[in-house]
């Protein structure tokens, strides 16, 4: 669509498209321009989403995610970005978009997170849009497809009213959020580095809405994957307990866990078991998705294996409950043995007093627009995501994106209303940062 029928619609637009009139007082013109030019883009976002959401880009499906930058890369072109790929084949990846809009010198530079691939890999039965009246449904339609519309909706309207001219915007989409390459200092190395340029981080996965409230994310946990590998003697089941036999390798493991749910427990903290086997022999599959054994009831088993991840809000709380966790693991049941091999996971992006001064920004804006203000989430509320790579070196705010619900199954919906919301509410905020000297 040209900036010219863009403009056109804007004229077209009721007097009901404007936010109420107590709103309008407190914004500016071309800050009313904004909340204008949001809402003419909504059809066009929609039919963006479908779009996006009907192309396939599960993490590993790589031509699939591929494609989908395709898609994007011409939308941020059309708004005067610089837009290069970054492959990412060292890691097993499709790759990453990179984005560039250079504003006016010294002032707020701006970096924005989202992500290109989804959970549905191109086996899901799961594949196409749907629309359902005020909703609709579909993979990735709310995570993070819905994510990156609500962020191109909103750089469309600070085009359309002229804000977008000034300001100094990184864009980093990642093609490997829901499941990052390793190592991960390749494969966010990019992501890293734009954090260090960056004043301010914004992230565009989805906003969270809790009994009809929209809430604010100013933290994300950590999430970090074990593999936890017990072995014991093999020998015939009623010696088992007994000296030179021992416990044998389920009952080895099953102290793990069970010292797990009870020494563990923190604040912020939560930590899972997602999949065991153990028996005579026992392994887990090459993608360690799955795990087979082989047993009898009359042999005492010498292999087990769990895989499992935790989540923390600091980097002090994930450093000492992996200490825990390998003491644990160390003080073994009679003739067994075990191990535990941390993979590399996110890391956590903890409260700060920059983060809550953001949302605080936010509010400000949800006052000018009549909206509720937002809460802080709590952190158990959502998971682990892209900015806490970030998080170390800038402020940031999460949850941008839509509101949607089911993210991650079959049912994954988003209400189409939230687009408009969600757009204003960025689109304003970066208008008003990028008007303000930036800090480095």
């Amino acid at each position: 669509m040209t900036s010219l029928s863009r403009a056109a619609r804007l004229l077209a637009l009721p007097a009901l498209a404007l936010a109420a009139g107590t709103a309008q007082a407190r914004l500016s013109p071309t800050e009313q321009h904004i909340v204008r030019a949001v809402a003419a883009e909504q059809d066009w976002g929609v039919a963006l989403l479908e779009r996006l959401v009907n192309q396939n880009s599960g993490t590993r499906n790589i031509p699939g995610v591929v494609k989908v930058g395709e898609m994007v890369r011409p939308e941020l072109e059309s708004l005067g970005f610089t837009v290069r790929w970054v492959p990412m084949d060292a890691v097993e990846r499709a790759g990453h978009i990179i984005a560039t809009h250079a504003g006016r010198p010294g002032t707020t530079h701006m970096l924005l997170i989202g992500h290109l691939d989804t959970v549905f890999e191109p086996e899901s039965p799961f594949q196409r849009f749907e629309r359902q009246g005020d909703r609709a449904k579909g993979p990735g339609v709310g995570d993070d497809k819905g994510g990156m519309v609500v962020m191109l909706m909103a750089l469309r309207a600070m085009q359309a009213a002229g804000t977008l001219e000034d300001a100094n915007i990184e864009v980093v989409l990642t093609g490997d959020e829901e499941a990052a390459g390793a190592p991960t200092e390749i494969a966010r190395a990019d992501l890293v580095a734009a954090g260090k340029r960056a004043d301010v981080a914004l992230d565009f996965e989805g906003l969270v809405v809790i009994d009809g409230q929209d809430m604010g994310s100013i933290a994300r946990r950590s999430s970090t994957s074990y593999i936890i590998t017990a072995t014991g003697q093999s020998a015939h089941s009623s010696g088992i307990f007994g000296p030179g036999v021992g416990d044998g390798a389920i009952f080895e493991l099953a102290r793990i866990i069970g010292r797990f749910r009870a020494d563990l427990p923190e604040p912020n903290l939560t930590f899972n078991i997602g999949l065991i086997a153990g028996g005579a022999q026992a392994s887990l599959s090459g993608n360690e998705g799955s795990a087979s054994a082989i047993g009898k009831t009359n042999i005492i088993p010498a292999q087990a294996v769990a895989t499992g991840d935790f989540r923390a809000l600091t980097v002090e709380q994930a450093a000492r409950v992996q200490a825990r966790m390998a003491a644990i693991v160390a003080d073994h049941a009679p003739q067994t043995d075990a191990s535990i091999r941390f993979k590399e996971g996110y890391p956590p992006m903890p409260p700060t007093a920059g983060n809550q001064a953001l949302l605080d920004r936010l509010n400000g804006i949800n006052a000018d627009l009549d909206l509720p203000a937002m809460p802080a989430l709590d952190p158990l509320k959502r998971g682990a995501g892209d900015i806490s790579f970030v998080a170390a070196d800038v402020d940031g705010l999460a949850g941008l994106g839509p509101d949607s619900a089911g993210d991650h199954t079959p049912e994954e919906t988003v209400d189409l209303a939230s687009f408009q919301r969600q757009a204003q509410r960025a689109a304003l905020l970066m208008t008003r940062l990028s008007g303000e000297a930036g800090k480095r």
